[in-house]
């Protein structure tokens, strides 16, 4: 199967129900396939070898998907918030393409020499077009999708999507058809990452409604839910903080039945909150890369009620795990030398399945000779085959001999109540190789104290993974999906003049 044939089952499987945008005018199943034609009658026309989409979510966006599954070419979203030397850079790989944006980047598309089209002329041109007759559809092993990673802790890849990844995915977690005519989907990540491209397939295939938020507020964020009848949505770990945080709002979500959140750790203290705010709500934690079509591993309701309502200790820390690997997925966790390690025992998490790509633009694959792929992250599998992510390798702190995981320190940091967020790093030392920091924001108001907080790690782990020092923020660098950015943490914490800023 490839991409396309996702759309058409659901034109002929419930072709009159409205799928994108708006219940009252927004896109059906069969529209959807003309103007995907259409689109595709466009690309021919250009000899365009790409789609290159910088701009925001939305239907054009779900018909640059399709148009370029109908025309044989990928798909390439990417980051509309780059500076102009990256996105000159990017562009450059992509000199034959046909480009779909907003007005703000025209100067650097012209650059580039590329045609472009607006959001509205692309769907008016794609209607203009769509006379009948449908595209072929290329073979499963064609490209679908070229995502470039976020770059975080390195230079961005574009990574390439197959067909057969994307719908070798959709099938081994969505049932087709499977929902009711009012449901409705909310998205709040832009188009250039990878749940945003997974969710216009895996909702389209259930038959659900979907919608995009632009520009995420925590008020617009619920006025929506409520205003459309949301009853599923996904968010990244700083929305939801930000509407169980903020002060003063309606929080009440009627229709709301299911929230998935992932895309960056989420603290327990939030999670904690959440489910207490909305009891009737099942919350879905998402694991997964763009390397692996999206999800990989899940935890899901059920988990998340009886770790909150349990006195086991091994069973409460569930709530801060990936769950368990969706079907088709095979999950392994490995020494640095490659040796398989046992539950309970932290190391690199690797996965294998056939929605897993593992490839990369002008790099080929990174599969290994059993097709497993390094995640790069660090993680244990418990006895009951739950995943637990301790963070990126990259991020791991070698003080001394030993191995610290930033991640454990944060979360003892995230649970103190005068702190509202956290990251830990490890900066060069002479003697140590490297020492750990923390950098926190405070919540409004209170005090956060260094020495308190030393000691909240220095009681809860041991000595050796207590920050040397804390230095106070009013906020930390994240990507749009909450990541954070820790390259430009460990630049400014040893810029000169801030060695020694901050020090308890």
């Amino acid at each position: 199967m490839n991409v396309s044939m996702i759309l058409d089952m659901a034109a002929d499987g419930f072709g009159d129900r409205v799928v994108i945008g708006p219940a009252r005018d927004g896109l059906t199943p069969v529209r959807l396939r003309e103007l995907a034609a259409g689109g595709a009658r466009l690309v021919r026309a250009a000899h365009a070898d790409a789609i290159v989409y910088l701009a925001t979510n939305g239907p054009a966006f779900a018909v640059a998907q399709f148009a370029a599954a109908r025309a044989g070419v990928p798909l390439v979203p990417v980051n509309y918030r780059l500076g102009e030397e990256q996105l000159d850079t990017l562009l450059a790989n992509h000199p034959h393409a046909l480009a779909i944006s907003t007005p703000d980047q025209d100067a650097a598309l012209r650059r580039a020499g590329l045609s472009v089209y607006g959001p509205a002329a692309w769907l008016a041109q794609a209607a203009a077009n769509a006379d009948g007759g449908f595209e072929l559809a290329p073979p499963p092993d064609a490209p679908a999708v070229l995502i470039y990673t976020s770059g975080t802790t390195s230079a961005p890849k574009g990574v390439v999507l197959r067909h057969h990844n994307l719908v070798s995915y959709v099938l081994g977690t969505v049932e087709f058809a499977a929902a009711e005519p009012a449901e409705a989907a909310l998205m709040s990540v832009p188009p250039y990452h990878i749940a945003a491209v997974s969710n216009v397939l895996t909702n389209l295939y259930a038959g659900r409604r979907a919608l995009t938020l632009d520009q995420f507020t925590p008020e617009g964020w619920l006025a929506l839910v409520r205003e459309q009848r949301i009853t599923h949505a996904m968010v990244v770990p700083t929305m939801l903080a930000r509407i169980m945080d903020t002060d003063g709002l309606d929080r009440s979500v009627p229709a709301l039945r299911s929230l998935a959140y992932g895309g960056a750790r989420m603290p327990v203290r939030v999670i904690e909150t959440a489910l207490r705010a909305w009891p009737a709500v099942d919350f879905v934690n998402a694991y997964g890369l763009t390397e692996t079509s999206s999800t990989i591993s899940v935890l899901g309701p059920t988990e998340h009620r009886a770790a909150v309502a349990s006195d086991d200790l091994v069973v409460r820390a569930r709530l801060g795990s990936a769950g368990l690997p969706v079907p088709g997925i095979e999950i392994e966790v490995r020494d640095v030398s490659g040796e398989l390690l046992g539950a309970g025992e932290t190391g690199q998490i690797w996965v294998r399945g056939e929605q897993v790509s593992g490839e990369y633009a002008g790099q080929g694959s990174a599969v290994d000779e059993r097709g497993f792929f390094h995640t790069r992250d660090q993680g244990r599998l418990d006895a009951d085959g739950y995943l637990h992510i301790e963070g990126r390798a990259d991020d791991t702190i070698i003080r001394g001999a030993e191995n610290i995981a930033p991640a454990e320190i944060e979360d003892v940091l995230l649970r103190h109540p005068d702190v509202l967020d956290a990251v830990v790093v490890g900066v060069p030392d002479e003697e140590w190789g490297q020492r750990i920091e923390a950098v926190v924001v405070a919540r409004d108001g209170a005090e956060a104290d260094a020495g308190a907080l030393r000691a909240a790690v220095r009681g809860t782990l041991r000595g050796s993974k207590t920050p040397d020092r804390i230095t106070y923020w009013t906020e930390l660098p994240r990507t749009v999906t909450g990541k954070l950015i820790r390259r430009d943490i460990v630049a400014a914490l040893t810029a000169p003049g801030n060695e020694t800023k901050g020090q308890p």
